[in-house]
């Protein structure tokens, strides 16, 4: 079954019985990972109880094919449920699984799979979205809203409470997949140690937002017309380890923020303040200015061009043999010139 974004977390919280396979995938590494871990503790408490599970990656099947069906249809050393998990996997682990599945699959045992950014014709996902006892879960990298309440969610599961300025500025710090974002909350919960309320003065001394502020910088630099400032700041962006679809989710993000306030201006006659009050998460306080600027110096129709244009040089950066980062610069000369 091909799971909508909206379902995921309840699914996550009720697997199905019947269902035999789970495959967790995306470009977003971290939330893959933490949403493997979430089903296969679900299967059974210690995942790496060697007499109850067992973990393969993707290359192993794929030197091994019959290593697939062998771990698959073992049964527990200790009787009771069995996990199976496959890590780093790919369209090689497709007919195998698909033969498991279509072939009275081992009750007892359940298969976990953690693959990258699959597209809808790899097989292996076509298969954990159209058989009945399979799902597929995609993880992309998360917006700025989801962002906020998994770090919301996260510091009150352990006792703390964050002021909404707070809470922004971290929102604007943490770029990176959901292992990066995590890492850096967990860094901010040591920090804090006794303190309990955590104030955007905390967040200024715990977290490392240098890589932030530079994709920050770019994002201004290509709004503001700076052809040389933006291609600067993107290759700063790549030496602190940016990932390119982090940098477009980013871009595409802010654009859609803008197009959403200039779109409440004109068709609902709104000041620019009323307009920007709307969005959620707001502005950071920092940024208002420049995004004020912005607002009022595109229109809707060139906000909506250049979305097509994100989403165009997202498609080329996967399609091609050209260097992303090749591609983006031409981007920027395009966009910015």
């Amino acid at each position: 079954m091909k799971l909508l974004p909206k379902n995921i977390e309840q699914f996550l919280k009720h697997i199905p019985a019947d269902v035999r396979a789970i495959l967790v995938y995306g470009p977003d590494q971290g939330l893959v990972a933490e949403r493997a871990q979430r089903v296969a503790k679900q299967v059974i408490d210690d995942i790496n109880d060697p007499f109850n599970s067992a973990h393969v990656t993707g290359e192993m099947i794929t030197t091994d094919p019959a290593r697939f069906m062998d771990e698959a249809n073992a049964q527990s050393l200790m009787g009771g449920k069995r996990l199976l998990r496959i890590t780093d996997a790919g369209n090689t682990v497709a007919e195998p699984l698909k033969s498991w599945l279509k072939d009275n699959p081992n009750p007892s045992c359940t298969v976990v799979i953690s693959a990258g950014d699959l597209k809808p014709k790899d097989n292996l996902r076509k298969i954990c979205e159209d058989l009945p006892n399979a799902a597929a879960l995609a993880c992309y990298v998360e917006d700025e809203r989801d962002i906020g309440r998994f770090l919301n969610d996260l510091l009150r599961e352990n006792g703390f409470s964050i002021a909404p300025d707070a809470l922004q500025l971290m929102i604007s710090s943490v770029k990176g997949d959901r292992g990066r974002i995590r890492a850096e909350a967990e860094k901010l919960i040591l920090y804090m140690g006794a303190q309990k309320q955590i104030t955007i003065t905390d967040i200024q001394n715990a977290i490392a937002d240098a890589g932030a502020q530079t994709l920050d910088d770019l994002i201004t630099m290509i709004f503001v017309r700076n052809v040389s400032g933006a291609i600067s700041a993107f290759r700063k962006v790549n030496e602190h380890g940016g990932e390119m679809m982090l940098i477009l989710r980013s871009l595409q993000n802010h654009i859609m923020r803008l197009h959403k306030v200039r779109v409440s201006m004109d068709t609902q006659g709104l000041s620019l303040d009323a307009a920007m009050a709307q969005l959620s998460p707001p502005v950071f306080f920092k940024q208002v200015d420049g995004f004020k600027r912005q607002v009022t110096q595109f229109s809707a129709p060139q906000l909506r061009l250049f979305m097509r244009d994100v989403a165009v040089l997202e498609s080329k950066t996967k399609q091609t043999g050209t260097a992303p980062e090749t591609l983006f610069e031409h981007f920027i000369t395009h966009l910015a010139a």
